[in-house]
């Protein structure tokens, strides 16, 4: 939704299928890959997943997500330092960042060089990742720690399951839309800026 404020830098950037990738005006979406050697970085995002508003995505050697995963608003994911402790002008370090299937990044955190996140985990809003994650686990926290342990053997619902019917799926939306928009006439929109109440 909205892609011209989805800004790409660099090349080996993949996008697998039914992605939603929601970017707005105030909060873009940026996949950037830069790195001093050559045939390094690239950026693997997985088929179904979720990317929203204002999430960077920075690669130097490796950054690979899984299928079905879902990145919140404001999470930065890097695989590099970007710059060295003494040289300022150096990438610093990089490590690959992998994070498997079914994965949910909460809400402003950010994924550091060199972590494994792994299955069907969760990390929690505003966390700070430094060190692997185990799967099915919820981490949260300065830094990322884990709190608490999913049921392995418990059913999840993924966001392949969402898009098994596409057709289905529009109808779903469209309904939505005219439920959520019905109220929107023109009169209405025009009393809104002649004599707005308050609350709208």
């Amino acid at each position: 939704m909205k892609p011209w404020h989805v800004e790409i830098f660099g090349s080996s950037i993949q996008l697998g299928d039914y992605a939603t990738v929601i970017a707005t005006p105030d909060k873009k979406i940026r996949l950037s890959v830069w790195s001093e050697k050559k045939d390094m970085g690239h950026i693997s995002i997985g088929s179904f997943c979720l990317i929203c508003p204002g999430v960077r995505i920075s690669s130097a050697y490796s950054v690979s997500i899984g299928d079905n995963c879902m990145i919140a608003s404001g999470a930065y994911i890097t695989d590099s330092d970007w710059h060295d402790i003494y040289d300022r002008v150096s990438t610093g370090k990089s490590k690959p960042v992998k994070i498997e299937n079914n994965v949910w990044i909460g809400d402003s955190s950010i994924v550091c060089k060199g972590v494994v996140i792994g299955e069907n985990s969760i990390i929690g809003a505003g966390s700070v990742v430094v060190n692997d994650i185990p799967p099915n686990t919820i981490a949260a926290g300065n830094p990322a720690k884990v709190v608490r342990h999913l049921d392995a053997a418990g059913k999840i619902t993924t966001r392949e399951s969402f898009f098994s019917d596409p057709a289905l799926l529009s109808i779903y939306f469209d309904a939505m839309d005219r439920d959520a928009l019905g109220k929107n006439t023109f009169f209405h929109w025009f009393r809104y800026l002649l004599f707005p109440h308050k609350g709208d």
